[in-house]
């Protein structure tokens, strides 16, 4: 896959995204009877009796015995779930979370007869580049909070000012506090087609998106569908693989001998995530409407959501057991907290099962320099 991308340099999480071009944009004004309209929106406050619910629920969890291996072969440890559990049930506080939410700037509009939930965070340089910000599963918005500010203010974070970035950042249809489709047909490309149709109705005329997980789906799609206004993608998931790379890793092959270090360690991977980190997606890409027991047990969700991956669950793992990592306790928490109090695990599953998209094949993204 060849993308040609004219980008200003800014530092993107863990990477590094380049453009070069002016921008000019408008606010999109829209009459309040239009159903097009862009609408404020107020993030709910969970009710105290929901916050005691969740916390009964965690307590009175009924746990199975321990593993019988002493790694995480088997899944999340018992020990860590327990542990997670007790902090979740007694010193969790999920207002903490809300507050941050309520700070900020927050939309919904109804496209193709869903309401998508955004935030929108202007950045005070007129000059901005306007970025679309796709989370994947099992994320949400939360944990896309803390890259704000440095993205709409990055002098204040080291950066220059032509640096700056007007952040859009839209909850996925079925997610966090977008409306649940009731239909079938919200797989990642009609759910691009709604992004380039929320960022013309914002106004921007030129702008770039970024996404990881099904948020690089997503974005994928958008680059395919070229619209006018789209320069350039990053993402933090690059799903290429030469097809029969991908064949061999599908079928746990040997790595080829003709690959390089770096390319055998990628293999190595790959082929793990064949073996052993599709479980959860087989599920939800099969059967989501069975997996009842995530909408009714808060740590049978936590659980599930932990176990994303080797690499994830192991990082989670280690938060939750006391180590200092890039994480804490409550950014877990805060999320799957999310998840609970907007009832969205099996919902959001349902992207699984809606999408035909191959997971590693080539997409022939080609985004030209305008």
């Amino acid at each position: 896959m060849k993308t040609t991308v004219a980008f200003r340099s800014v530092i993107f999480l863990a990477a590094a995204i380049t453009l070069a071009v002016a921008v000019q944009t408008s606010p999109a004004v829209t009459p309040a009877q239009d159903s097009t309209a862009i609408r404020p929106f107020t993030v709910p406050v969970a009710a105290q009796s929901a916050l005691d619910d969740l916390r009964k629920r965690v307590a009175a969890t009924r746990w199975p015995e321990k593993e019988t291996v002493s790694d995480m072969t088997q899944g999340v440890q018992l020990a860590t779930m327990q542990k997670l559990a007790r902090y979740w049930a007694t010193d969790y506080d999920w207002r903490k979370c809300e507050t941050k939410l309520k700070a900020l700037p927050q939309f919904v509009t109804t496209i193709d007869g869903l309401d998508i939930h955004f935030i929108h965070v202007r950045s005070k340089n007129p000059n901005a580049l306007p970025v679309i910000i796709t989370h994947g599963w099992p994320g949400s918005i939360i944990e896309q909070l803390k890259i704000i500010d440095p993205l709409t203010n990055p002098t204040a974070h080291g950066g220059k000012a032509e640096e700056a970035f007007d952040v859009v950042i839209p909850s996925l249809p079925g997610y966090g506090y977008s409306g649940k489709p009731t239909g079938t047909g919200w797989d990642p490309i009609r759910t691009a087609r709604a992004w380039v149709e929320l960022m013309k109705r914002l106004g921007y005329t030129k702008y770039v998106a970024q996404g990881g997980d099904w948020g690089n789906a997503v974005t994928e799609q958008m680059a395919l569908l070229a619209p006018s206004g789209l320069i350039g993608i990053h993402t933090n998931m690059p799903a290429t693989v030469p097809g029969d790379i991908d064949k061999a890793a599908l079928a746990g092959a040997p790595a080829p001998s003709s690959l390089s270090a770096d390319e055998k360690h990628a293999y190595e991977q790959l082929s793990f995530f064949y073996q052993h980190g599709l479980g959860y997606a087989q599920e939800m890409a099969n059967r989501p409407q069975t997996l009842y027991a995530l909408a009714d047990s808060p740590v049978g969700l936590a659980a599930w959501i932990l176990d994303h991956d080797g690499v994830s669950m192991a990082l989670m793992s280690r938060v939750i057991n006391g180590q200092p990592e890039g994480l804490t306790r409550d950014d877990v928490l805060d999320n799957i907290t999310y998840y609970w109090f907007t009832n969205t695990a099996v919902s959001s599953a349902r992207l699984y099962w809606e999408s035909k998209l191959p997971f590693f094949a080539p997409k022939g993204v080609a985004i030209p320099p305008r």
